[in-house]
């Protein structure tokens, strides 16, 4: 029964960090990362879709995207939907492409970019503790079923051991990104 409720827990705790990287490669950093593009969706045959499925992306220097739709009419509301969007990033429409320059980041922009970097792993700690604390409350109800009290001390422990992993890996996390934000 611990085992399951372990198991489950660390599902769990493993989608929070796979969120947390995810949400991290949206930020911009001063280089072209095609995930800043994650977010932005357009309508597609009156479907709302991700930009990635109705054009190609690539980046052929290290500060500029070309989007290239499938079809030419989807420019103009790819360039709307970038337009938008919290990207901070004016496109250019060339009737074929769209160029996205990522321009330099100035140091209160790095500073701005730090703190939310902090916030998103200040989220994802308080997740993970509160999937910490679900597990332990379950196995705290395990005591009615005649476990036995070592047996719920060692589960609570194991969770604790397994908290604190997730945690270093979300500082880890951090620390990369905030290293890659204020690096010029």
């Amino acid at each position: 029964m611990i085992k399951d409720i372990k198991k489950k827990s660390e599902e769990k705790m493993q989608k929070t960090l796979a969120n947390l990287d995810a949400e991290l490669d949206t930020l911009k950093a001063g280089r072209a990362n095609p995930h800043m593009l994650d977010r932005i969706e357009v309508e597609y045959y009156g479907s709302i879709v991700p930009v990635q499925q109705v054009g190609n992306i690539s980046i052929p220097e290290a500060r500029m995207m070309i989007i290239t739709p499938w079809e030419k009419p989807m420019l103009k509301q790819i360039e709307k939907a970038i337009q938008k969007s919290e990207l901070g990033i004016n496109p250019v429409n060339d009737g074929t492409v769209i160029r996205l320059v990522i321009p330099e980041l100035t140091e209160e922009t790095r500073k701005n970019l730090v703190k939310q970097v902090k916030k998103y792993g200040e989220e994802a700690k308080i997740a993970i503790r509160s999937i910490r604390r679900d597990a332990n409350d379950k196995i705290k109800a395990l005591k009615k079923e005649d476990l036995a009290e070592d047996e719920i001390k060692r589960g609570e422990d194991e969770m604790q051991k397994m908290t604190d992993s997730y945690i270093q890996k979300i500082d880890a996390a951090l620390s990369t990104k905030e290293k890659e934000v204020m690096t010029i």
